[in-house]
């Protein structure tokens, strides 16, 4: 009998322990983005990024470099081989949205090349998102490499904070 109770008692708090928090439908629309630029900048895919990205786009890459909607377009419809992203695996992401404004951190490890070397590793990332006549559009983007080459100097250390290693949505 004390089995029997235990197991009841078990079975009482499992279905009252809160279900994970179901996403609003603009935190599913923006990891969809999300996936769509990943596979856009591996596809090389022009008309991808350039629906994802704001006219006035800026971005800051793992090196410091400010870049522009006009100037990610045309390096890539190029083919330009100044960086090659042969693969994407994008981590969890945490979605913060206020009004038509959103912000999405998360991380991502690719295979990569930039200037004919490899810059392939673990990146952590931050895209801000405004809502446009409808639809989400990223406005900036900063990109931060987790390992530097060996015998450099680490200026990002490998220590995510909790709330980008699980998906949160605010």
């Amino acid at each position: 009998m004390k089995f029997g109770a235990v197991v009841s008692l078990l079975l009482l708090q499992a279905a009252t322990l809160p279900a994970e928090p179901k996403l609003s439908k603009a935190a599913q629309a923006l990891i969809k983005i999300e996936r769509d630029w990943s596979d856009a900048d591996v596809k090389k895919d022009v008309a991808a990024l350039d629906r994802i990205l704001a006219e006035d786009w800026t971005g800051i890459d793992f090196e410091g470099v400010v870049m522009t909607k006009a100037a990610v377009l045309r390096e890539v419809g190029a083919k330009s081989d100044i960086t090659s992203t042969t693969s994407t695996v994008l981590g969890e992401m945490k979605i913060r949205i206020f009004g038509n404004t959103a912000v999405v951190s998360g991380t991502e490890v690719e295979k990569s090349q930039y200037k004919g070397e490899d810059s392939s590793g673990e990146y952590i990332w931050t895209d801000v998102f405004v809502l446009r006549k409808g639809r989400w559009q990223a406005v900036s983007s900063q990109s931060t490499k987790l390992t530097a080459k060996e015998g450099e100097e680490v200026l990002a250390q490998r220590h995510l904070p909790e709330t980008l290693t699980r998906l949160i949505v605010h």
